[in-house]
């Protein structure tokens, strides 16, 4: 009889290792599959900003500030590209603060060279956006790095690849009268400022 219990036990032992491996690999396979990658060079998307409003604050000499304010459900990185491409921005930078709905932020893969896209899928506190615009083929490219803080208070942040305006998000963005180019670095498949 206690032979029996043993051998039931021990098949029992081992069919929920089976079981669990089994689980544990395809959890692991389905994450592979479902990570969504993104190049470096993959252009914006435009128009999806429709509540941005653009204030001149100050000129001094050749160098232009302005103020960006974005409204629920602008999408920033598009806004950024429609602003410097309306007023022909060729050299800037900025900062900004405000709230999100969502973001999609990028870690650089240096294997694959591309973005792994980390999603934000829930209201954050924008606690910094900095970045620079250049040019790159001709055309004004919003470069964005961003952190935002979610409802834990924990800090999430990378390369801005998306993300949706809450209440609001300001920008100022400092425009100088040198032309910046970004040229392709083929080692990272990334466009890098040429000086």
């Amino acid at each position: 009889m206690l032979l029996i219990v043993t051998k039931c036990h021990h098949m029992y032992a081992y069919r929920v290792k089976v079981i669990f491996f089994m689980l544990l690999t395809s959890m692991l396979y389905a994450d592979s599959i479902a990570q969504e990658y993104v190049s470096p060079t993959a252009p914006p998307l435009t128009g999806k900003a429709p509540g941005m409003k653009v204030k001149l604050l100050s000129t001094v000499d050749s160098v232009q500030t302005y103020i960006l304010v974005f409204a629920k459900g602008d999408e920033v990185r598009c806004g950024l590209t429609d602003f410097a491409t309306k007023y022909q921005v060729k050299s800037a930078h900025y900062t900004a603060i405000g709230d999100v709905t969502s973001a999609k932020v990028g870690w650089y893969d240096y294997g694959r060279k591309q973005f792994k896209v980390i999603p934000i899928s829930e209201p954050a506190e924008v606690t910094s956006l900095t970045g620079n615009i250049a040019m790159f083929d001709g055309k004004p490219v919003a470069h964005s790095h961003v952190s935002v803080s979610i409802s834990d208070g924990s800090v999430r942040g990378g390369h801005l690849l998306e993300m949706y305006v809450g209440p609001t998000l300001e920008v100022y963005v400092t425009v100088l009268p040198a032309i910046l180019n970004k040229k392709l670095d083929k080692e990272f498949d990334a466009g890098v400022i040429d000086l």
